[in-house]
């Protein structure tokens, strides 16, 4: 029985997300913003897979480049779903208010892949690492936590369709290591100062929350490969997530602290030797 690639359905879901957003909340990221990302993620994989093509076998005489640059071959197309993936999480993440903001967003979040490697793997969550470059380069971008609100038919929906994607790629135990991890910490926090329960589920439970635990935290090709060591990196990103987020106020506190342990995946891949993960189908994510 042939197997569906997991991507395929991530695609689906996260454009299901972008539609149900528009369509049921008041946001500030326009439609034409989506087509942008779209755009320049998917050329921009396009194009650097080319140029590593090009490095890999240098061509000798211009037919061979026409060929290399206008006929794409299939692993070159399968890729572009892990570049559709990178825009769509920027979409749903991301806001701008110019198309320049945007475009640089999505540049740095797919050459991220090709240019900080170790042995092959990149280990920098590309949609993560547009989304903190364009904070720091530019005045016009943020991001907005709470843009999904906390309604109990998104959380039903995020973590149902969030479930199905890491049963089929095998990475559950990054998401619940990480929720298992804040969550305490949230817990011990609201006893100690005495509130009502529904503030920790209030902190918890927000669409933007769940969206990043479930489908940017768990990016098989940039996540640790050994089960013990993507539990001690999700536990890592929860500690520093915690810190960020209660004792500097800093509402993009996920963001930043998967960035900055990002590379620990090296160190922690060296520590427990396993395989690297490979999507079932061709085409390096």
């Amino acid at each position: 029985m042939q197997q569906h690639d997991p991507r395929d359905y991530q695609i689906l879901f996260l454009s299901l997300f972008l539609v149900l957003g528009i369509g049921t909340r008041d946001w500030t990221l326009q439609p034409q913003f989506i087509g942008v990302a779209i755009a320049t993620c998917l050329l921009t994989q396009y194009i650097s897979l080319k140029l590593c093509a090009i490095a890999k076998e240098p061509c000798r005489d211009v037919a061979c480049y026409v060929s290399t640059w206008l006929i794409p071959n299939p692993q070159s197309l399968i890729s572009l779903k892990s570049a559709m993936i990178t825009a769509l999480g920027l979409s749903l993440l991301l806001r701008v208010d110019q198309y320049s903001t945007m475009i640089l967003a999505g540049v740095l979040a797919i050459l991220s892949k090709f240019l900080f490697r170790f042995q092959g793997k990149h280990f920098l969550n590309p949609a993560n690492f547009g989304i903190i470059s364009v904070l720091i380069l530019t005045n016009d971008a943020w991001v907005s936590p709470g843009q999904w609100g906390e309604g109990g038919w998104y959380v039903l929906l995020f973590a149902g369709t969030g479930g199905m994607i890491l049963k089929r790629v095998g990475r559950w135990d990054t998401t619940a290591a990480f929720f298992g991890a804040y969550g305490l910490l949230e817990a011990v926090r609201n006893l100690w100062l005495g509130w009502t329960w529904d503030v920790w589920a209030h902190r918890l439970m927000s669409g933007s929350f769940l969206l990043f635990a479930l489908f940017m935290l768990t990016d098989p090709r940039s996540i640790p490969n050994a089960r013990v060591s993507r539990l001690l990196w999700a536990v890592s990103i929860a500690i520093l997530t915690f810190i960020l987020r209660n004792h500097f106020f800093m509402s993009t506190a996920v963001f930043w602290a998967l960035f900055a342990l990002s590379p620990l995946t090296l160190l922690l891949d060296w520590i427990w030797s396993s395989p690297r993960f490979v999507w079932r189908f061709s085409g390096d994510g």
